[in-house]
């Protein structure tokens, strides 16, 4: 239970339902609530096989390209900060995707994968999340228990995009914006925790 919670706990922040909110109602704009709610689900599932597949083939790609974890870790503890830094500055929501996308976006009858799954969902900062959860000490059913993890973030990730015509009208604008910010917060952290471990590992066990 405890690595379902610690998978969810860090994949939660970075991943940032409530940030895809406005961006998917921007999409949806036009569609009908059965439809919005069938390309939210799309989403959430494109999300959890994403996420998955980086799980559990992540490291054989670094090996493949000769890429240690530690250095995966400081490049994705870079990536994740600037996310944590936008988070943390006004109208950030809108600066996730560029508005290019968002004009494309509007053009597709299928959002789902693509600007939805990703970036927004699983973006750089959530792979690099999921390739870094893979030690070779995990058990079998270490692994399943971070799949479940992911399922259950994907789970939560529907139910706000389910409901985000109505979380957005019940927070408002400001309480969007604040809620961005903690979100930030907790993303820089994320960021910095990760690169300190890389460079602890690093200069401190490795030699």
């Amino acid at each position: 239970m405890e690595i379902i919670l610690a998978t969810f706990s860090a994949l939660f922040s970075v991943v940032n339902p409530f940030g895809a909110m406005p961006v998917f109602l921007t999409l949806t704009q036009d569609d009908t609530p059965v439809s919005r709610n069938q390309q939210a689900l799309k989403a959430c599932l494109y999300m959890v096989g994403i996420l998955a597949v980086f799980f559990l083939a992540g490291q054989y790609v670094l090996n493949f390209f000769g890429i240690r974890i530690h250095d995966l870790r400081i490049a994705g503890g870079l990536m994740i900060m600037k996310a944590g830094f936008d988070l943390l500055t006004p109208g950030a929501n809108k600066k996730k995707i560029s508005p290019e996308v968002v004009e494309e976006g509007q053009q597709k009858e299928d959002i789902s994968f693509t600007p939805l799954a990703m970036p927004m969902l699983s973006g750089p900062g959530a792979i690099a999340i999921s390739i870094g959860l893979f030690t070779t000490s995990l058990s079998y059913l270490d692994m399943i228990m971070i799949l479940i993890g992911i399922i259950l973030l994907a789970a939560v990730s529907y139910i706000i995009l389910r409901f985000s015509y109505q979380l957005t009208r019940y927070m408002g604008k400001s309480g969007l914006a604040a809620l961005s910010r903690i979100m930030g917060f907790i993303v820089l952290s994320i960021g910095v925790n990760f690169i300190v471990s890389a460079l602890t590992a690093l200069f401190f066990t490795e030699r």
